[in-house]
């Protein structure tokens, strides 16, 4: 790993990562961007309602296309995860495979894992690509508009989810992922006025039908064209407890109206700060944190560069 201090790491390259190096680059700050390849917006089949793309475009392509126009201006980004940050004299030293990155800043858009239901890889693989499973009723609710749909879920998340979903489809069953649903009477009254079926788990076998998704329950085998999974997720921001920056109980890292954190020179940005998990807000974050740590470093030492690179 090279030596040198970069003005800005940036600890993951999903959609919010990349813009945020987009932006630092174009600001011709020097970068280093570490990304671990897991992001989410990977496993997207189609983004309908990403601005620009009237027929949509599959979250990879999305990817890919990002990375070239970082790597338009000269941002390379390394595969490798970043086990450990702390500060030294100079800033912060970042511990990335068996090497070191060396930075003034830190960016933190490292995401969540979505929590899956139990089944094997290979048919959770084939029934993300057909939009027989799905994650987003925000992002792909529409897609499911006048379906059969079951919401694998219990709780105040899966009965959010679910009324959610009611707005796009009248045939919803909230499912419970275990034995039976942990839902007070007032949810119970909420889904039944709402003409959701309710029922009990644990969920089995989860297979691939000719028309979507079927599985094992209390109320025997159920099949349905998609089903979305609220389980919940895994936010990754270890690295912010371990620079000291403050996180909600539920670990989403807490920030600014410029996306700083509460730990000096590190900010965060797209899934992993409490708020809308989507890849325009994640890109909306991004600019507004680039231009915060272009600004701040200014602060402290104004730019002189000049010339062409």
């Amino acid at each position: 790993m090279a030596r040198t201090v970069a003005d800005c790491l940036i600890v993951g390259a999903g959609p919010a990562g990349l813009t945020a190096a987009i932006y630092l680059a174009r600001f011709r700050l020097n970068l280093a961007v570490v990304d671990g390849g897991q992001s989410r917006a990977g496993l997207i089949p189609r983004s309908h309602n990403h601005p620009g793309f009237p027929d949509g475009i599959p979250g990879a392509e999305l990817l890919s296309r990002m990375r070239q126009q970082a790597a338009n201006y000269h941002v390379d980004v390394q595969p490798g995860h970043v086990s450990k940050i702390y500060r030294d004299t100079h800033g912060f030293v970042a511990a990335v495979n068996s090497g070191v990155i060396r930075s003034r800043t830190v960016l933190l858009a490292t995401g969540v894992t979505n929590r899956r239901p139990r089944m094997s890889d290979a048919v959770h693989e084939i029934a993300l690509a057909r939009g027989s499973l799905r994650y987003c009723p925000v992002c792909d609710g529409y897609e499911v508009t006048d379906q059969r749909v079951a919401v694998i879920g219990t709780g105040p998340r899966g009965v959010k989810e679910a009324q959610f979903l009611r707005s796009f489809t009248s045939d919803v069953t909230l499912v419970a992922p275990d034995a039976s649903h942990d839902l007070s009477a007032e949810e119970r009254g909420n889904l039944a006025d709402m003409e959701i079926a309710v029922v009990a788990g644990p969920v089995r076998n989860i297979s691939l039908t000719a028309t979507g998704l079927g599985f094992d329950c209390a109320s025997g085998w159920l099949d349905f064209a998609s089903v979305y999974a609220a389980l919940g997720s895994e936010i990754h921001s270890e690295l912010a407890f371990e620079i000291g920056a403050e996180c909600t109980d539920e670990g989403c890292i807490v920030v600014d109206h410029h996306q700083r954190t509460t730990a000096t020179g590190v900010y965060a940005i797209g899934d992993v700060v409490l708020g809308l998990d989507q890849i325009s807000h994640a890109m909306g974050e991004a600019g507004v944190a680039a231009t915060a740590v272009r600004n701040d470093l200014a602060a402290h030492a104004p730019f002189m560069r000049g010339g062409t690179r």
